[in-house]
């Protein structure tokens, strides 16, 4: 017979072996808004698509933010007014990502809302941790996982830092369409196949987006406008809010001078809005 106390290591053992790994299509979505403004209808299509029942809560991850408690105040007023009761928020450091109590409650958050800020920060604080990986268990279980702005960009397996390739004097490192111009580092991975850009329209991130599809010519470069969100959901994605998303793939014949400078001669493009659709393979 086995006693409890193996009993119990075994049962530690498979409920803290990683989901994600091996464990099929993420049951969770995701909703990936490109910063600005959060409309209403934003705020509440995010908590109808999570499936919240009384039961359950929402977890605010603010530490993209220089300004964590005002960030999280923010948000939390919109999901309330929005009929949201059930708020909480953990603003970690590097220490507390080894914290499994704090860990597990953010693995059974049905929304998790990642803040904008910096999202060299964030990945700081949650690479290699078991907060990374109680993240992946919420959203292979069935979580809605949200960011703006910074949090937008971890989303992706490869993420665009913000920051030239190459540090140089230019008052615009992004300003000529040139191969490796943006530094791509390590996202959350929640998307595989794409890599993500945000404030895209309004901040005219065209050549940082068409670099990047350069250098990653096998992803999908999507760029999401300000006040506008793109919902993920197994490999459909729905455009949410007041503006566009643009969808840029498959460069043919790609090509990079001895100056750098980028060509290709066909390119598959899509350019959508509320409530249209699109598949992300």
């Amino acid at each position: 017979m086995i006693s409890k106390n193996i009993l119990w290591i075994i049962l530690s053992l498979l409920t803290s072996f990683p989901v994600f790994a091996g464990g099929g299509a993420p049951k969770g979505k995701l909703f990936i808004i490109g910063g600005g403004e959060r409309g209403e209808e934003l705020i509440k299509a995010m908590i109808s698509e999570s499936n919240l029942t009384p039961d359950d809560y929402i977890m605010v991850l603010p530490m993209s933010s220089e300004l964590p408690v005002e960030s999280t105040e923010a948000i939390a007023k919109q999901f309330q007014a929005s009929g949201a009761k059930h708020i909480s928020s953990i603003n970690f450091d590097r220490a507390m990502t080894a914290n499994l109590k704090l860990v597990d409650s953010v693995r059974r958050a049905k929304l998790i809302f990642i803040t904008g800020g910096d999202q060299n920060r964030f990945m700081s604080i949650v690479k290699d941790s078991e907060l990374y990986t109680a993240l992946h268990q919420a959203y292979q279980q069935g979580s809605l996982i949200a960011g703006t702005s910074a949090g937008a960009a971890i989303m992706s397996e490869k993420m665009i830092t913000g920051k030239p390739a190459h540090s140089n004097n230019d008052r615009n490192p992004f300003g000529q369409l040139k191969h490796n111009i943006v530094e791509i580092s390590e996202g959350m991975g929640f998307l595989k196949n794409a890599i993500v850009d945000q404030h895209f329209i309004a901040r005219s991130r065209y050549t940082r987006l068409f670099s990047t599809l350069a250098s990653y010519p096998k992803l999908a470069a999507i760029g999401i406008d300000e006040g506008t969100a793109l919902l993920v959901y197994k490999n459909k994605a729905t455009v949410i809010g007041k503006a566009q998303v643009l969808v840029v793939k498959n460069p043919r014949k790609l090509t990079v001078s001895k100056t750098g400078y980028i060509s290709w001669n066909k390119v598959d493009f899509g350019l959508y809005t509320d409530k249209q659709q699109f598949k992300l393979n």
